[in-house]
């Protein structure tokens, strides 16, 4: 089935110019076109723009896209090349997800700590909890975000 830039960037969730920049940059190099000139995809198109998309997600730029696509129109000869950039990629995306996971983690606890406060009208009794006192699913969160051990007395620090 062929579907025109417009329906293809709905099912994509990208924009139409997005899909004419791809085609523009050589990233589509395969992609038909009407009789009068008009962009055709084909689901084989959908599943190769959903790469670029996730491409882009991971960090690379349309130049880096590109070299990708090049690669897989050179053949076999590239594959160890193609699987060495999905490996990069996916070893940085796995950083990323790590590093977005502990910022969840402190903000969950930050809202936490707040939603408690607002609850009793003063943040008072809230700051002075320590990591013990704080609810179990919080507490390595916590440990993570205080002072070095040397300075801690006794897991007293305030959470504020």
């Amino acid at each position: 089935m062929l579907y025109t830039v417009g329906e293809m960037a709905k099912v994509l969730g990208v924009s139409a110019s997005a899909l004419r920049y791809y085609d523009q940059q050589g990233l589509l190099p395969f992609m038909e076109r009407s009789s009068g000139g008009i962009r055709m995809f084909s689901d084989k198109d959908y599943e190769v723009l959903k790469i670029i998309e996730c491409l882009k997600k991971s960090g690379l730029s349309i130049k880096e896209i590109k070299r990708f696509i090049d690669m897989a129109g050179q053949g076999d000869e590239t594959l160890p090349d193609r699987l060495a950039l999905f490996q990069s990629r996916r070893e940085i995306v796995k950083k990323q997800l790590a590093e977005m996971q502990e910022a969840l983690s402190i903000l969950e606890l930050k809202c936490w700590y707040y939603e408690q406060a607002v609850s009793e009208g003063t943040e008072e009794r809230v700051k002075d909890l320590t990591v013990d006192d704080l609810p179990e699913k919080f507490r390595t969160v916590k440990e993570k975000i205080c002072p070095p051990v040397d300075i801690r007395r006794n897991n007293d620090l305030p959470i504020q």
